[in-house]
């Protein structure tokens, strides 16, 4: 096998001369399509990091919201239970002074009663007292008419009554 010069000088300036027309016309843009390709594949990677730390934040967020809600509920749940339990307490305190005043109402009016009914009574007996009397005087009377009277009162009285 031989070496031809001449061969190899045409082939290395056709080589060259086809690499230039190429860097000029086709790996200009080429490597522009490839650069642009490069960055768009960056780009959608920093937007997917940036919607998963979005994605985490929010995650977080409600998260947080979460908690408070419950928080809120929990808050709200004890407070209608501590106002429950005021107010039954309330409602019972409250009871007890109305029955006991009603006691005691009730206690006055009977007294009262009581007394009305002891004048009355009283009233009544001295009435009765001087109308003895008086039918004592009238006619003098032995022991046994005067048991026989003192019946016969007794029985008008429980017939007034």
């Amino acid at each position: 096998m031989s070496f031809n010069w001449t061969s190899f000088v045409i082939q290395i300036l056709a080589f060259g001369i086809l690499y230039l027309l190429l860097s000029k016309y086709a790996f200009g843009p080429l490597f522009g399509i490839m650069e642009k390709r490069r960055q768009l594949v960056k780009e959608q990677i920093d937007n997917a990091e940036k919607s998963r730390t979005e994605a985490e934040r929010f995650l977080e967020e409600q998260k947080q919201s979460l908690q408070q809600a419950r928080k809120e509920a929990y808050d709200i749940i004890e407070q209608a239970k501590s106002t429950g339990s005021k107010q039954a307490d309330e409602i019972v305190a409250a009871a007890r002074n109305e029955s006991t005043r009603l006691k005691e109402d009730a206690v006055r009016d009977i007294e009262s009663e009581k007394n009305k009914a002891i004048a009355s009574l009283k009233a009544e007996v001295g009435g009765l007292s001087v109308q003895i009397a008086s039918k004592i005087l009238e006619k003098q009377v032995d022991e046994q008419a005067q048991s026989q009277l003192v019946d016969e009162y007794l029985k008008d009285v429980g017939n007034k009554s």
